[in-house]
């Protein structure tokens, strides 16, 4: 499926929020699906809206018919505010969700830190709108408190993590993942920036999506 790309300024409650969109060009004519919002890793780490695995879970959204925003976190590329430990990029998150999906379908996806932030917007939206799809990739279980996944969205959730993973131990996502009975998808031999694997990546949340 082809796509268009383009860079949209944002409000966000620390300012502007830089942002990218990704639109699918149905050759079918078949409707775009919804809107597809994509977090990044730990902005003090050198997360990006642009790093790879983003880009890679995007593509994925796009080459199922959603349209996909990647956003950057404050303090990151041209978005205002400075890092805030995950509180306030929960709000930058809900931003994003609420001028660029205010309505209609919604997926969630995060990579790490997106991930962890990922799971607290979840948690704010819950009482609000239904959330179609989850992606969480390399989930940052070791390093934040990542939220609980509501039972009704284990079977819309697909949580993926690499078995190498040195940022992130894969026992520190079981631990957070087992009490929940949650399954996760592990990649044998895989570590956390899916060097070499983004294909297998794409494909698994392609079908996860199509599913």
């Amino acid at each position: 499926m082809n796509s268009t790309n383009q860079t949209v300024q944002l409000q966000g409650p620390a300012g502007a929020i830089e942002a990218l969109v990704d639109r699918p060009q149905p050759t079918d004519g078949q409707p775009v699906r919804g809107v597809a919002v994509v977090a990044h890793p730990h902005p003090l780490f050198g997360g990006t809206m642009t790093n790879k695995v983003v880009q890679t879970v995007a593509r994925a959204c796009v080459l199922s018919g959603w349209q996909a925003v990647r956003f950057n976190f404050r303090g990151v590329g041209a978005s205002q505010g400075s890092h805030d430990g995950g509180r306030g990029e929960l709000d930058d998150m809900l931003a994003v969700v609420e001028q660029m999906a205010p309505h209609g379908p919604l997926v969630l996806a995060g990579f790490s830190f997106g991930a962890f932030v990922t799971s607290h917007a979840l948690v704010r939206l819950a009482a609000q709108r239904e959330v179609a799809k989850v992606v969480l990739v390399g989930t940052a279980a070791s390093r934040f408190t990542v939220a609980p996944i509501a039972p009704e969205l284990h079977a819309r959730t697909l949580v993926v993590h690499g078995e190498v993973d040195d940022t992130v131990p894969l026992s520190a996502v079981f631990d957070w993942a087992r009490p929940q009975q949650l399954p996760v998808t592990v990649l044998p031999g895989v570590e956390h920036f899916f060097h070499g694997q983004l294909p297998l990546l794409r494909n698994l949340v392609v079908r996860h999506l199509d599913a």
